[in-house]
This record gives structure tokens, sequence and C-alpha cells, in this order.
């Protein structure tokens, strides 16, 4: 089956430029760190929401759409908006300090063309605020911008039903759904006494679990297991809870101090290898966000926090080391000075010259995760440069399983669990 149609709005290389009376109207004036930037953008998709990236290399921020946005986009004119602010993002004293400079649009034409290749809406410097009528011509502001669309095709999979009840898991493309995978939530015992250790030859010390099966603390959560299985039966990937999600000492949470975790685990040679690790907490100060970090071979590659009660998505995004936008809105801050350009002998500009290594990577996956006591059937996409075999898609529907069962392993101690999710 083929993968489902994405583009990807990527907003990189901005800087800003004043000139001054004084000077040449080319000058370009470095900004003091008393006198940051910053810039808000809205993209045509939906109103604004509260997603906030920080500029670091030359991306600064990216928008994802699927086909049917694509498809509702293409007949419309859409547009870009991208406001340009001095001052320092956020309120002082609940006053804004921040003053608008000026807007730039960059219409966003051809989104269909961009399904098969990367289009350039905007690589070079616009003129942003006003004349001040000073006798000595324009005195505006200028702004570099790139803005490009490029194809990104994702593998889109759907839980038929909650994780801890078992369901099937189906591959997406528009209005037709395919069953690819099954699933077997269990308790670790349960895992270990079935799947591959029924097969023969297989040892029965094939999970890399440790610990003992002493009688625990009431306030803990331990042994959840998932178990991805093909449509012939292999099971083709899991994920275990390893570490039990415990609350600290004088409280009904799991601290971040103490986080519960799971392994994400791929069959090789008859016996389960560690491929990811999952761990997720409560934040501090009475918040009901769920902060998560998961690590692959030692690197992190996702950190961040779910609200418990509205939910949102896990993401994990390498375009780049931003927090990618995957709302409609996003802030940014702004470089300044005499930077290199195209024509300038710059090789490293993010419109044209050659991406980092990081932004080649791309994106990975993400995942829907509703909020506690609602019903959750995640939606996982997966890039397509990721999978290359079927244990790979099975790999990131365990971790999208890991994940929805963590908001309810992160529940305070004083609620309790749905009965699936007690062991009897």
């Amino acid at each position: 089956m083929d993968p489902c149609p994405f583009v990807r709005i990527l907003v990189g290389d901005l800087t800003l430029k004043f000139p001054m009376a004084s000077r040449p109207s080319s000058a370009t004036v470095h900004l003091p760190s008393s006198s940051p930037c910053f810039c808000k953008s809205n993209s045509p998709t939906s109103p604004p929401a509260a997603q906030t990236a920080t500029h670091n290399h030359s991306l600064a921020a990216c928008f994802n759409l699927n086909k049917t946005q694509i498809e509702t986009l293409s007949s419309k004119r859409p547009i870009l908006k991208i406001a340009v602010y001095t001052g320092r993002a956020g309120s002082t004293c609940g006053l804004n300090s921040a003053k608008l400079l000026g807007r730039v649009n960059v219409l966003l034409s051809e989104l269909g063309v961009a399904e098969s290749r990367p289009v350039v809406y905007q690589n070079g410097w616009i003129a942003i605020g006003g004349k001040k009528g000073n006798g000595n011509g324009s005195s505006s502001a200028e702004l570099y911008l790139s803005v490009r669309a490029e194809p990104d095709p994702r593998f889109v999979f759907q839980f038929d039903g909650e994780p801890e009840c078992s369901p099937q898991v189906f591959q997406v493309q528009g209005n037709v759904k395919q069953p690819v995978f099954t699933c077997k939530f269990g308790f670790r015992n349960d895992l270990q006494s079935r799947s591959m250790s029924s097969q023969p030859g297989t040892p029965r010390n094939w999970l890399p679990f440790g610990g003992t099966h002493k009688e625990q603390s009431a306030k803990e959560r331990k042994g959840w297991s998932i178990t991805i299985h093909d449509l012939s039966g292999s099971p083709v990937a899991a994920a275990s809870m390893v570490t039990p999600f415990v609350a600290s000492p004088g409280s009904h949470r799991v601290s971040r101090s103490n986080p519960g975790a799971w392994l994400i685990l791929r069959p090789n040679e008859g016996t389960w290898q560690p491929w990811g690790r999952l761990e997720a907490w409560l934040e501090r100060g009475g918040s009901d966000n769920v902060g998560y970090r998961f690590e692959l071979q030692n690197s992190t590659l996702a950190n961040s926090t779910l609200g418990a009660k509205n939910g949102g998505k896990f993401s994990i995004d390498l375009t780049s080391s931003l927090t990618p936008a995957n709302s409609s809105h996003s802030s940014f801050d702004l470089g300044s000075g005499t930077s290199s350009r195209p024509g300038s002998g710059s090789g490293s500009d993010f419109g044209f010259g050659l991406l980092p290594s990081l932004v080649q990577r791309g994106f990975v996956m993400s995942s829907t995760v509703e909020g506690v006591g609602k019903c959750s059937k995640p939606e996982v996409e997966v890039g397509v440069q990721h999978v290359t075999c079927t244990e790979d898609a099975a790999a990131y529907v365990a971790l999208a399983a890991a994940m929805d069962l963590s908001m309810d392993a992160c529940r305070p101690f004083s609620q309790k669990l749905r009965k699936e999710l007690r062991q009897q």
C-alpha cells in the first residue's frame, strides 16, 4: 500500500536589516541584545494557536499539511502571514512590551505540485514597515526570508480501539483502511509466556527484564506490555514497562526525578532486542502535564509535554533542533547583522544551499494522544524514509501505544484505573 502524501512548509534564514539615515541606505545595523526581535507566523490552515519554536539554525519553523488540507488550500489563495516585532516575546507585568515592526505575506501557490517536488516561494530580502518621509527615500527595515514547500510522504496507521483493549491496527490511505497489525495488551509475565517463547528452541529469558516477583508497593503501576503482531501472527515489535510508575514519597504523583519507563523491543534471531526507551512523568507544581523523553541509541529524540486533560500529539521530528510548529502558529527569534546570502559566496543558506544533516533526516513520526478519560484510538504517522521493513513500522506503532498508555500510568494514584489496566 502506498504512503499518504504530505507537504511541509519550511520557513528559514530569518535576518533583519535596519538602514540608518547617517549611513548608506544599504547599511546593516547589528541589533544589540537589549533590542531583540522575533516573528509570529500564521499558516493558512486554521486560526492561531499557542505553539512556539525558537530559532537555532537556518530553519525557524515548519508546518505540516495532509492530503485534505492540500486539496482545500489548492482551491484558494493560501497565504503565510509573518509579523515582525521588536522587543521580547511574551509579557511583563501583564503588558506586552513588543512593538509591531511590519508584516510579510507569502503566497503559497502550487501546493499540489509540492507533493512531488520542492517549490520555493521566497528566498531574499523583503521590505517591511513604512516610509518615514524624512526626505532620504525609503527607510524601511528589510527581512531576509526563505519559504519553501517540499514533499514529505508518510505511512499512516490507526488503532481500531484503545491500546489496552488489544485492538487491530489499520494502514490508512484516504478512505481506504487495510488491517496490518494486531495488538495484544497484557502484563509482563503474560508476555514472557507467549509469542516468541512458544517457538521451538527459543530461550525463556528472551526479554531483557530485571527484577523479581516480590510483593510490591500498592502505589505503583508495573509490568504492562503490548505486543505487535503481523497478520501471520508473528510478533514484530513490543513495548514493555521496565521501570514501574511509582508515586513519589508523600504524594500520589509520578515525579520527573523517578519516572516510569518503557523499552521498545524488536525481534532478532528468536530473541527481543531493545530499540528505544520511553520515560514519562507528571510535571511539578500541580500541573496536569505529562512529561516524556524518548531515547534511541543513547540520543534523545523527543523531550516535551502533553496535557493530561486535553492530550495532544507525540512527535519525533529531526528537521532541525527546533520544536516543530505542528499547529498553525509559531513565534521565533530573529538573527541580525551582515550575514552571507546567495550571491555573496555563501553555500549554507536554507533556501538554496546544502541543508544541515539534521534537516535531511526530517520528520520521523507522530501519534495522536487523547486526554485521560477520553476514548483513545491513536493515529500514527511515520516518514517513509524511516520504514524499510515491517518491523520498522511496528516499532513506531508500539512506541505510540506506550505513549498512550503512559497517560494512564501517570495519573495520580488517588484515581482508579480502568479494569483492563489492573492486574488481577
